[in-house]
């Protein structure tokens, strides 16, 4: 029931998106898209719980943060794409989005989870006023930190390209490698996990596999057209479109991480909810920075002009990435 639920919840936003449709009101339009991923991370949510019983834990909150990030790859690739045909409009604009979400992740995304966590834990007669992590979690720590050191790297030099590419790609995927082998945690599942944990083993991981896949589909059709309304939102209220980018967009990009980190807390699930947030900032710092120069050569190279080029960064964009490197290192 609840899993239809939450796929009923999807299916209004989805419908806009297939067949185009176009109601005349971004807020309403805002509403529906987030309403659909609203449903898609529950449905990661619960996914990511019942992939335990097959793969270490680490390596399942990697592939939810992988999904999960989806609607922060479709706005920073869009604009990554802009900036190869309109350099000096979108230029400016390539890593806002990823660097105002990084912010909004550390900045406001892990003191909530604690606090979350700990009041949860309060309200059940646990006392406590930290989380505790995981020994194996100081592997994702180990790598977030090789990450955030190379980033101090890119607004020194003043630009992104392919050279980026290789060594962040390399460096997440040394961190998918070692998170796969990581120690077999036994999941305690409740609720919906616990009825699809339930079933015999082919049955479980096809239906994992169909939470992720549906999950994943939903939040790349709706991701982008979310974002966009709620940018249209605040064009029409006057507020400027790179304030939009780098801090109303990013709602839309870090929701499904919020939400399911969000609802790990609440069931006092301390580690599963920081590694999720973890993840997602190795995720972000790596394959996803490292994937804007890319896109920015492929559109450069479609457009008909030489490559490899390389992606330069103003000053506004050079001091954005110091301080959220700053804050991740911190």
């Amino acid at each position: 029931m609840f899993v239809l639920g939450a796929i009923g919840l999807t299916l209004p936003g989805v419908a806009l998106r297939i067949f185009g449709l176009h109601l005349g009101s971004p807020p309403l339009e805002a509403f529906l898209f987030g309403l659909s991923i609203v449903g898609a991370a529950f449905l990661l949510a619960w996914g990511a719980e019942v992939a335990q019983e097959d793969i270490p834990r680490a390596l399942a909150l990697t592939v939810l943060a992988l999904i999960a990030v989806l609607p922060e790859y479709a706005v920073d690739m869009v604009l990554a794409w802009r900036a190869a045909a309109d350099p000096e409009k979108y230029g400016p604009l390539a890593l806002a989005n990823m660097t105002g979400a990084n912010r909004l992740l550390i900045g406001l995304g892990w003191p909530v989870i604690v606090w979350l966590f700990c009041w949860r834990s309060n309200r059940v007669g646990r006392k406590t006023d930290h989380i505790t992590l995981d020994p194996d979690q100081g592997v994702e720590l180990v790598f977030l930190g090789i990450a955030t050191l190379y980033s101090f790297i890119i607004p020194l030099k003043g630009r992104l390209d392919l050279l980026d590419l290789v060594i962040l790609v390399a460096i997440f995927g040394f961190y998918s490698y070692r998170v796969s082998k990581s120690a077999h945690v036994e999941p305690d599942l409740i609720g919906p996990a616990k009825m699809i944990g339930s079933l015999p083993d082919t049955q479980r991981r096809l239906a994992t596999g169909g939470l992720f896949l549906f999950a994943g589909v939903v939040i790349f059709l709706v991701a982008h057209e979310f974002a966009d309304a709620l940018i249209l939102t605040g064009t029409n209220a006057g507020i400027d479109e790179r304030i939009l980018i780098q801090w109303l967009a990013p709602i839309a990009s870090e929701a499904p991480e919020f939400i399911i980190t969000g609802i790990f807390a609440w069931r006092l699930l301390a580690a599963a909810s920081l590694g999720a947030l973890v993840s997602s900032k190795v995720n972000q710092w790596t394959l996803l920075v490292g994937t804007i120069p890319l896109v920015f050569n492929i559109a450069t190279y479609w457009l008909g002009n030489p490559v490899p080029t390389v992606l330069p960064l103003d000053t506004v964009q050079r001091y954005d990435l110091l301080m959220t490197s700053a804050q991740s290192l911190f």
